[in-house]
């Protein structure tokens, strides 16, 4: 008889959406997954920056560094900005030293393949890797940065950053996906997140697969939630979570260009 496969849930990107979050982890409970792994961004867009934070250090086996864990806290920022300085104000005491001090990745073996995750890219949560990337931008994700660290390089490379999920791989078994949003999901705006099933710090090749799973969750409780705690953005908070509209194309007269990359400068 095969000895069950192990399977993580990986989740990123819940933006302070507990609503969401919260749906999420009852779906892995369900599923009976134990081991949960997330991939960043546990703050801003969303109204409850601080209690997203104190469920997931509880339920999360690794935490790693976001771009906004790692910016909005930063004691060296001034903000100009009233919203930044409003979700900065939500986190508790150690919170945001907490977030800045998360690890940058996490590697692994499964079903003997060299799994390594992050937030954004190899190099900095900082830098954008969208699905529409070139050659160049597929391989960075694979290579040994300073941020990484050095060690085999991965054959199979998760992220989040994006809030847009997908799934690619190429001739060599190089696999690169990226997990989307709980609590930020862009076009689809039911959260998402990945389940990576296969056998657990082995090296032998073994089944490995991974699976999207979609959770619909109470939308409009979640918005009460941010009225009702006075969260500036409102309009583009309710414009992503009910359309997955970004906030930044709101009003846009071409239209949404989230799917689109920036036109080169004539």
């Amino acid at each position: 008889m095969r000895t069950p496969l192990d399977r993580i849930a990986l989740i990123s990107d819940v933006h302070g959406n507990l609503t969401a979050l919260e749906a999420v982890l009852a779906d892995i409970d369900a599923r009976g997954i134990e081991r949960i792994f997330n991939l960043g961004d546990y703050v801003g867009k969303g109204p409850r920056g601080r209690e997203v934070i104190e469920v997931c250090r509880e339920r999360c086996e690794v935490n790693l560094l976001g771009n906004w864990d790692d910016f909005l806290p930063d004691p060296d920022r001034e903000y100009d900005s009233p919203a930044l300085a409003w979700w900065l104000a939500q986190l508790a005491d150690g919170q945001g030293a907490w977030l800045r001090a998360l690890p940058f990745s996490h590697d692994f073996t499964m079903s003997g393949r060299r799994v390594r995750l992050y937030h954004a890219s190899s190099a900095t949560v900082h830098r954008r890797i969208r699905f529409d990337h070139d050659e160049a931008e597929f391989l960075s994700m694979f290579a040994n940065t300073p941020a990484t660290g050095d060690g085999p390089e991965p054959t199979v490379v998760g992220y989040g950053d994006t809030h847009d999920p997908y799934y690619e791989v190429d001739r060599w078994r190089r696999t690169l996906f990226n997990t989307g949003s709980v609590g930020n999901a862009m076009d689809d705006p039911t959260p998402v997140y990945v389940i990576l099933e296969g056998a657990y710090g082995s090296e032998a090749e073994a089944p490995f697969s991974i699976q999207f799973v979609r959770v619909p969750y109470d939308v409009e409780a979640e918005l009460a939630v941010a009225r009702e705690l006075g969260m500036p953005e409102y309009a583009g908070y309710e414009s992503e979570l009910r359309d997955g509209i970004y906030r930044g194309e709101m009003g846009r007269p071409e239209g949404p260009t989230y799917h689109r990359r920036p036109r080169a400068a004539a």
